[in-house]
């Protein structure tokens, strides 16, 4: 039988209830008579306690069904009403009391405050042993506990076997949800709704239900069950939280036995998810891999097609454009490349281009090969990739506070060859680009001085290259104000331009070639000369890569 409608049970209280205990051999056989709150019978008694104490209330925690002859309630009216009352303020389930020496029937004192106070009153026309009831009544709440048990784990098996069957949270939640007969919803630790099952009232939709109880409201309402659901896995620390169920009361109240089934089902949602994360980060490295090694060569450009339909990706007859996105120190130790794996590409969806994406963690990066529809496009759909990949580094939660911001490098758009060639030469521009002024994105072509540089970064004639172009003005800025070398850099940038140089430094005129004066003087050279300007540059861009 469903104990939702079993009223031996109270599934609210995970007790029994006043009638079923009336109902046991042990009470029943002293002729119970209910003399008040015979309305109130299904309240829960979750223990039996016998006493003839005047202040046995403060004994008392609520839900008791408390066993008495009498001898503690007095014998003034006074002294029993104020009794009476105090149980009632306590909460206790009922009231039974056994006629003998102390009452020969109970007084009406007892009997019309019990009434007014809604407290069920019973007395016993026979005497009855107490050990008796009191073992009776707790075998059967403590059967009560071990049925709600049942019942969780029946919907944990329920759960477990569409999980074997192939399903997944949809089917958990609405396993939940029938169970409950109420809607059950999974968030965000933040809130944020993920997945909704079950309906409202009049079969109302889960979403209308969230929105209008939920949804609007940072806190669930009065008598809903939120359960987290544990995280897990490298870069979570203990007790991290992943998601949380909550289940809404717009139905029928929820009771105990919602929360331990919600509970059980919670540590399947844990594994479907972690399941999840590792096959999405599997998948998203697979496909990094498979883009290494076309970059690499491993890969002859006329197989490459089979083996990319094969990922998912069929560009039209289009060139494809590579992409490479490097993290460096800008990962955080708590992401998860296949969080940013899924939000990179919910982002790329918006593109409108065919996608293939991957992840090399290893060298913390992010691969992806784009189907235009001509070359016209390259830099409309290389504005929206940058944004979608900076924005999935966001969502991911990967970027660490104040450090820079990824590096994104767009290749060389072109066909499968192309291709292969394009995401190398991308993948290496992009660790030279390292400590570049920031920008939402570099064309590899303009990097290819950065990128020879950045390959001589270990020869020791590039240091002594750069030690010997600038090596006076880093003396004199490590020890002299104002420094000197962002002058040079800012002059350098602006082709020579005094005036664009002057304004973007906010200097006036004089000062402006006063310092280029110094620099001269400390350089021992004539800036106007091209040469002059020409190894300037190379080593104001090479001393990134030697230190």
């Amino acid at each position: 039988m469903d104990s939702r409608t079993d009223h031996r049970f109270d599934t609210q209280g995970a007790g029994i209830t006043v009638q079923r205990a009336l109902e046991l051999p042990g009470l029943r056989s002293g002729l119970p008579e209910v003399l008040a709150g015979a309305d109130r019978l299904q309240r829960t008694v979750r223990w039996v306690h016998a006493g003839e104490v005047p202040n046995i209330a403060s004994l008392l925690k609520g839900g008791e069904l408390l066993l008495t002859t009498g001898y503690g309630l007095g014998t003034r009216p006074a002294e029993q009403r104020a009794f009476v009352r105090t149980l009632a303020e306590r909460g206790i389930a009922a009231l039974v009391i056994e006629l003998g020496p102390r009452f020969a029937q109970l007084p009406a004192a007892l009997v019309d405050t019990a009434r007014a106070a809604g407290l069920p009153l019973v007395q016993l026309h026979r005497e009855v042993p107490f050990v008796t009831v009191t073992e009776e009544i707790h075998t059967e709440i403590v059967n009560g506990h071990y049925a709600l048990l049942q019942r969780a784990e029946e919907v944990h098996r329920r759960c477990t076997e569409a999980l074997l069957g192939g399903g997944g949270v949809p089917q958990v939640l609405a396993i939940l949800a029938d169970f409950c007969g109420n809607p059950v919803f999974l968030e965000t630790p933040d809130g944020r709704l993920l997945y909704a099952a079950g309906s409202g009232p009049k079969g109302a939709d889960p979403l209308q239900v969230w929105e209008g109880l939920r949804g609007h409201h940072k806190e669930a309402p009065s008598g809903s069950v939120l359960v987290e659901v544990p995280g897990g896995g490298p870069g979570t620390g203990a007790g991290a939280v992943r998601a949380r169920m909550v289940l809404l009361p717009v139905r029928s109240p929820l009771a105990p036995v919602h929360r331990i089934a919600a509970e059980r089902a919670a540590g399947i949602i844990a594994v479907v998810l972690m399941q999840a994360r590792q096959e999405e980060e599997l998948a998203a490295r697979g496909r990094g891999d498979f883009l290494t090694d076309l970059a690499e060569g491993r890969i002859a450009p006329e197989d490459a097609p089979a083996q990319a339909r094969v990922l998912g990706f069929r560009p039209a007859a289009g060139p494809l454009l590579p992409v490479v996105m490097r993290l460096g120190d800008t990962l955080s130790p708590g992401g998860g490349w296949a969080v940013l794996a899924r939000a990179v590409a919910e982002e790329l969806a918006s593109v409108g281009v065919p996608v293939l994406l991957g992840v090399r963690p290893v060298e913390g990066r992010v691969l992806v090969l784009l189907g235009l529809r001509s070359d016209s496009e390259r830099a409309a759909v290389a504005d929206r990739v940058a944004a979608a990949l900076r924005a999935g580094v966001e969502r991911a939660g990967m970027q660490r506070p104040g450090a820079q911001p990824p590096v994104v490098v767009v290749g060389v758009a072109g066909g499968w060859a192309a291709a292969s060639a394009g995401l190398r030469h991308a993948a290496e521009t992009a660790t030279a680009a390292q400590g570049l002024t920031d920008r939402p994105w570099y064309d590899a072509r303009r990097l290819d001085i950065d990128l020879l540089l950045w390959r001589l970064r270990d020869h020791p004639d590039l240091a002594a290259f750069v030690d010997r172009a600038i090596g006076p003005l880093r003396d004199h800025d490590s020890r002299s104000r104002p420094p000197l070398l962002p002058t040079l850099e800012t002059y350098l940038a602006h082709a020579g331009r005094k005036a664009e140089t002057a304004r973007e430094l906010h200097l006036n005129r004089q000062t402006l070639y006063n310092r280029l004066a110094r620099i001269g003087e400390l350089l021992g050279t004539d800036l106007d000369d091209p040469q002059t300007v020409l190894a300037l540059s190379l080593a104001l861009r090479a001393r990134r890569h030697v230190g």
